[in-house]
């Protein structure tokens, strides 16, 4: 209660809560990861306000632990250390638009959705697609990734500048508005992707794009993975204009079926999005098709009307839902590990015979055309067993990758899930990571026991 009162004559009344509701919502995100609940939850409306909780919560040594939407996928926003959740579902604004430079300012609660929305008005659109309607705050913190990386990049790619409120509470810039720059340290590079651990973002200028005169969908079976992952290869080789390319195996497509009503082939998959003119698509998808032909395709079907496409993406977005509800009463895993994409059809059969000896349900799918994929695995997290076999499973799917110079999270980030992994892929580095942490954050204040657990 007393820390309540504190933080209510910091901010006001409606600004801090101790519900058990809310702190409830702010215990978890979707991982399997178990629950706690923060201390207290506060809602800052503008960085000043962000500025002096974290002074606060700083000469005070309270932990803070910046929130979203809570859809991260390693216990990121899970503050294990109780303390304060900082959500920043109240900076929700779009500050500015700036066609000309193709720039867009905005604050860290805005979504992708509510992003693309205002600037559909422009002719533009944000590139990266998570899948969920993640917060763009979050997926900077996580560098976030998706099903247009192949072509358009990771969320680090599109972050140009940020404001980002330090643990003592001081308030910096990094970066600008300018296209590139030699002076000094990528500051804005070091942010994106540090889960929380280094500082809270308040502002974040991205870089958006035109959308595309026309647009394509196409959707191709393979009787093998191995087979999928030739095709996409010589696709990119031909430097066919792909937008989204994403493996789906076959086990995977019979849930995908059962879930949405289609009646998709049940054999590994590819779907691919076209971006490009009108006239120059339809010479490419028959240039893609044969080189699909190649390789033994089952079929290639292709999509121009809007209702069509999006059918098609729904569906491949809705597949973790399409595991959920196909398996009541059970929670899922999802690990994600980025591989060299000559490595990717190996790590591919090798995870789904990981996830077929160890009995649980579970598919394989990836955004093939950057080398990056996850296995989702159903388990009941009340039964040790589940626990234990799934765990199994990604220390085999993490091991695989890394041994092929792949890396143990392509997207997801660290958190706690992938932590112990940390120093296997990066070794005496992790040392150098631990310093600039110290460096910025001394008193470890910034969501402890993310990325570093044993860092003091």
């Amino acid at each position: 209660m007393e820390l309540y009162t504190q933080l209510a004559s910091i901010l006001s009344a409606d600004q801090v809560t101790a519900n058990p509701t809310v702190l409830e919502q702010h215990s978890r995100d979707e991982s399997y990861h178990s629950p706690h609940r923060p201390d207290v939850v506060v809602f800052p409306q503008n960085a000043e306000e962000v500025s002096r909780v974290l002074a606060f919560a700083h000469a005070h040594r309270l932990p803070v632990v910046p929130f979203g939407l809570g859809t991260s996928l390693e216990g990121h926003v899970i503050p294990y250390q109780g303390g304060i959740s900082i959500d920043m579902q109240r900076m929700n604004q779009i500050l500015e638009v700036r066609p000309a430079d193709f720039l867009v300012k905005v604050q860290p609660g805005v979504t992708r959705s509510q992003l693309n929305k205002e600037l559909k008005k422009y002719g533009l659109f944000f590139s990266v697609d998570p899948g969920a309607d993640a917060t763009l705050g979050g997926m900077a913190a996580t560098n976030a990734s998706g099903t247009t990386a192949v072509r358009y990049g990771v969320m680090r790619d599109q972050v140009r500048a940020l404001t980002v409120v330090l643990a003592d509470g001081r308030i910096i810039r990094t970066g600008g508005l300018a296209a590139k720059s030699s002076a000094g340290y990528h500051l804005t590079g070091l942010f994106v992707g540090s889960e929380g651990t280094l500082g809270v973002f308040t502002e974040l200028t991205l870089r958006v794009h035109g959308i595309p005169e026309s647009v394509i969908a196409a959707r191709v079976a393979f009787p093998t993975v191995k087979q999928a992952v030739d095709s996409a290869v010589a696709i990119l080789s031909a430097s066919i204009p792909v937008a989204r390319m994403e493996l789906v195996d076959g086990g995977s497509m019979m849930q995908l079926n059962r879930h949405s009503g289609t009646s998709y082939p049940e054999q590994p998959t590819l779907f691919m999005e076209f971006h490009g003119n009108e006239a120059g698509l339809l010479h490419d998808i028959r240039f893609a098709e044969e080189l699909a032909a190649d390789q033994g395709c089952l079929g290639f079907v292709h999509e121009i009307d809007s209702k069509e496409r999006t059918r098609l993406w729904e569906a491949r977005h809705n597949l973790a839902y399409a595991f959920g509800h196909g398996h009541p009463g059970k929670r899922m895993m999802t690990t994600d590990v980025c591989v060299p994409i000559s490595q990717l059809a190996d790590a591919v059969e090798h995870a789904r015979l990981q996830i077929d000896r160890s009995g649980l349900a579970g598919g394989v799918l990836g955004h093939i055309g950057d080398g990056n994929f996850h296995a989702l695995l159903m388990i009941d997290p009340d039964r040790r067993e589940d626990l234990q076999r799934a765990e199994a499973v990604n220390a085999a799917i993490v091991r695989h990758a890394l041994d092929r110079g792949g890396t143990c999270t392509g997207e997801h980030g660290v958190g706690v899930g992938k932590a112990k992994y940390l120093r296997q892929e990066h070794g005496e580095a992790v040392d150098v990571m631990a310093q600039v942490k110290r460096a910025i954050d001394p008193h470890g204040i910034l969501n402890p026991g993310k990325i570093f657990p044993s860092l003091k």
